[in-house]
């Protein structure tokens, strides 16, 4: 890997395209280096895990309204398929990766990149995926295209903070997707280049989309970053161009969105970047740095629910407990413990997509329950049960800066996303115990394997899709690489007929 430094340059400099970071991208891309079998192996593990949440979710309303959209854009020749839907049916493809996208992120249970920012790579799927049948690629051509879709995203999440300006993670992977896409299709550095700057230049919003009131928007947000990857490709593959240089220029998103706008007096100082990319030759491994979620919730959550699991052993009576201090990272503390401010975190009556982001919420349920359902667990009533109630209003987050540290530690064996937590009981005692991992983490005490992806998806999926269809799909998605030009419709997972949802009429 290679670091590439990143700043703002004022336009009279003319900023050499070599020189630009969409461009080094692009040239990641087009590198026809050989994907490494413990990638390729890994690409087939998050195929199965984006099956898996997506079906589980397929007929929750957000998906429900997403896949009345797509199929509103019905395409017979050209067309990518839509989860839950039988595979003859076909609508275009950055339609598809809306449907898609939107039933993969809606459980938030897929798989997690965090550094600098945050990210679910998995959500590169979709896009790359529904371009690839439309364009009737193979097996081989889609886990090009993800091992460049994931070692972007991954390199821009590991560098790049768009958290601290308060921009959605989603600005990390329309770009990605699209160079995905780009070498997926085979394009040519020019055009994979203009395709990254117009993916960055139309995704960029922000975080109000997962504070306050959370909304459906959440699961959204980043299938509509994929349906705009692959609209920025489809207008660049006809030769339109983007705003450049989108990342350095003088009115970028670097100079006024993120890093820039703290050092707007001299603009064009010391404030920069530095990207890591792989160089020419080097094999892309990055899937390799991401983990997935045991639990459907927050990943920073999942060491703590494990750790609630483990303490909830030493535990006779609940009501005993006089109050619980989470002693967590940064970015835990601020996005999903008490330091977000957000009274929502702390309301029974608060929306499943804010609850997966309250850990006083989660710490409760898991510590009362010692399981975790991605539907019981976030239903209304369990929610509003009296005791989980006044547990869950004992239970504060604070910011520790060792667990910080760790947080952002580039030490893979330091690096960790849990905490210490102690519980103070009524007569004075105390409990306290930590964990740094989630068990399903690769350094954590149950790493997630193949056997594992199958089983997740079995569990979730089941009563929802034939025994048949499960078996089916897991059988030809192992066998991956052996699926020749046109057959990649046979990734997708159809539910029984008169088992899908119907939306709402709207305008498509």
């Amino acid at each position: 890997m290679k670091l590439h430094p990143v700043k703002v340059h004022p336009s009279k400099a003319l900023l050499k395209r070599e020189d630009q970071l969409a461009w080094k991208m692009a040239g990641v891309a087009v590198d026809k280096v050989a994907v490494e079998k413990p990638v390729q192996e890994m690409i087939i593990n998050r195929i199965i895990d984006n099956a898996s949440v997506a079906i589980a979710a397929i007929n929750r309303r957000p998906v429900v309204s997403a896949r009345g959209m797509a199929l509103g854009h019905a395409k017979k020749a050209g067309g990518a398929q839509v989860f839950g839907v039988k595979s003859a049916t076909t609508v275009s493809p950055e339609w598809a990766a809306w449907a898609n996208g939107t039933a993969v992120r809606e459980l938030d249970m897929h798989d997690t990149f965090l550094a600098a920012d945050y990210s679910h790579p998995g959500d590169n799927i979709p896009p790359i995926l529904a371009v690839a049948q439309a364009m009737g690629k193979s097996g081989r051509d889609l886990i090009r295209g993800l091992a460049t879709g994931y070692e972007l995203h991954i390199d821009l999440v590991r560098a790049i903070c768009l958290h601290e300006h308060k921009v959605d993670h989603i600005a990390h992977l329309c770009p990605a997707a699209a160079a995905g896409i780009g070498t997926l299709l085979g394009l040519k550095q020019e055009v994979v280049f203009q395709s990254i700057q117009q993916a960055l230049h139309t995704s960029v919003s922000f975080r109000q989309s997962r504070k306050g009131e959370i909304s459906s928007w959440k699961a959204y947000a980043p299938a509509h970053a994929g349906k705009l990857a692959v609209e920025a490709v489809d207008r660049c593959m006809r030769g339109e161009g983007a705003p450049s240089p989108i990342y350095e220029g003088e009115d970028s998103v670097i100079a006024w969105v993120l890093a820039g706008r703290s050092n707007r007096k001299d603009v064009y100082g010391p404030v920069y970047y530095e990207v890591p990319l792989p160089e020419a030759g080097e094999p892309k491994r990055s899937i390799l740095d991401s983990y997935t979620k045991e639990h459907s919730a927050e990943y920073q959550s999942q060491a703590l629910i494990d750790l609630a699991f483990r303490m909830r052993e030493q535990i006779k009576d609940m009501e005993a407990i006089e109050k619980i201090i989470i002693h967590t990272s940064h970015h835990t503390h601020y996005v999903i413990g008490t330091g977000a401010n957000d009274p929502q975190k702390m309301d029974p009556k608060a929306s499943r997509e804010t609850l997966d982001h309250s850990i006083m919420y989660i710490f409760a349920v898991a510590l009362q329950d010692g399981r975790w359902h991605h539907v019981d667990s976030y239903a209304p009533k369990r929610a509003g049960r009296a005791d989980t109630v006044r547990l869950w209003h004992k239970i504060e987050t604070r910011e520790d800066a060792e667990w910080t540290r760790k947080y952002h530690s580039r030490d893979p064996n330091e690096l960790s996303f849990g905490g210490r937590v102690e519980i103070l009981f009524k007569d004075g005692s105390k409990l306290v115990d930590e964990l740094g991992v989630a068990n399903a983490h690769p350094n954590g005490a149950k790493p997630f394997g193949r056997a594992d992806y199958i089983r997740k998806f079995q569990t979730i999926t089941d009563g929802i899709i034939s025994t048949r269809e499960s078996n089916r799909f897991l059988e030809v998605v192992q066998d991956l690489a052996k699926l020749k030009a046109g057959e990649l419709s046979a990734l997708n997972v159809a539910l029984p007929a008169g088992g899908l949802l119907d939306s709402k009429p709207g305008i498509f």
